[in-house]
């Protein structure tokens, strides 16, 4: 497909909004989904230390006024070594009735100002199609030289799993199920550092009609290639979506989004929080313990989740990016118009915030911080 080049950027400043949720206060109001800005509230005063006293942010890209299409969804990671950002879509509906809907990846290359890193001089976009072997990806993370995609399947059980795309090169499986059993529908996948591999499985691709019904649980693996160790290390979600490992590799966060209706409603009673767990190693195998709750969300439900290197807990939310310290006290929120469906790091401090229809960014403190989720 053609790329699309991009010269004018715009870089605005939101000053840090302090909003106070006691009795009393005044209430906190809430920007309408088509509003062209982003806006910074603090909820506590270490929120300074994240964002700073104002946040400086850009819109990237927008498909509002052309197709509308959702190109900015799920599977945002950023491969430093390329400057470049891949994002996978919403489903896209097909212009035949019986056809299934499909997801594009985009594939988008930065370059920097060399006298100023921060500024951003020329993007060119590229809407790829992943390869039919690779069907419907969602989460993906960055992986040896290349990008590991999670592969939610088709409506036959043979299809979905784990696949590595090296770049530039065609991509190759690495897990495709469960000791014989297809997957549901994988969602999210985090590397920790002696190359085991965490995923989040859940039904959603049953719920919208993309996977046959499921035959596993909605379940937390973890994939040891070089073995190929495969176990179940947490059950008990109603959604899993979301996975990330923690500064010091000792966490592992996982989001629930039981609380999403396949309609795109919320259930106000249903999960939309964010568990965290303790890793321990027992007989040279790993296991999750320790289970609790680190944080429900303020609005919607937390489809990604992202850590910094400070131990700081950055959430896609629907109200844009709600960040957590790493304690689960509420910091603050990045708010986007519409909401954030995902989310990653890129370099000097930037977040990239997905939000369907439009790919924004924001300056945080030009601190070290790492993709993890």
């Amino acid at each position: 497909m053609a790329f699309v080049t991009k010269t004018a950027f715009t870089t605005h400043t939101s000053p840090n909004q302090i909003v106070d949720f006691r009795p009393g206060s005044k209430p906190d109001t809430k920007l309408p989904p088509n509003a062209d800005r982003i806006i910074v509230k603090q909820y506590h005063p270490e929120f300074i230390f994240v964002v700073g006293k104002e946040a400086e942010w850009t819109l990237l890209l927008s498909s509002d006024d052309s197709s509308r299409n959702p190109f900015f969804h799920n599977g945002c990671v950023y491969v430093l070594e390329k400057n470049e950002l891949y994002v996978m879509s919403d489903l896209l509906q097909s212009t035949s009735s019986s056809k299934l809907p499909t997801i594009l990846i985009s594939k988008i290359a930065f370059q920097y100002d060399f006298e100023h890193p921060y500024t951003i001089n020329e993007i060119q976009w590229m809407k790829l199609r992943p390869p039919s072997c690779m069907s419907m990806p969602a989460g993906a993370c960055q992986y040896k030289d290349g990008i590991l995609y999670c592969s939610q399947g088709k409506t036959f059980p043979e299809s979905g799993g784990l696949w590595y795309m090296p770049l530039g090169k065609p991509p190759r499986p690495i897990l495709e199920s469960y000791f014989g059993k297809p997957f549901n529908s994988i969602q999210s996948v985090v590397e920790d550092p002696e190359g085991g591999l965490w995923i989040t499985d859940c039904s959603v691709g049953f719920e919208q009609e993309i996977r046959p019904k499921p035959q596993l649980p909605n379940q937390v693996y973890r994939f040891d290639p070089k073995t190929g160790d495969l176990r179940v290390v947490a059950n008990g979600f109603t959604r899993p979506m979301g996975i990330a490992l923690s500064w010091d590799d000792n966490t592992v966060y996982v989001t629930d989004t039981g609380a999403a209706r396949p309609d795109g409603s919320i259930d106000p009673t249903g999960s939309a929080t964010i568990y965290a767990f303790d890793i321990t190693e027992r007989f040279c195998s790993y296991f999750l313990i320790n289970r609790r709750v680190f944080a429900y969300v303020k609005e919607g439900v937390p489809t990604a989740v992202a850590c910094d290197s400070f131990g700081n807990v950055f959430a896609a939310c629907g109200d844009g990016v709600e960040v957590f310290s790493p304690g689960g006290t509420a910091l603050g929120l990045i708010e986007v118009p519409g909401g954030c469906t995902n989310l990653c790091f890129g370099r000097f401090g930037e977040i990239f915030i997905c939000a369907k229809q439009r790919l924004w960014r924001v300056g945080l403190e030009p601190m070290p911080r790492e993709s993890l989720g």
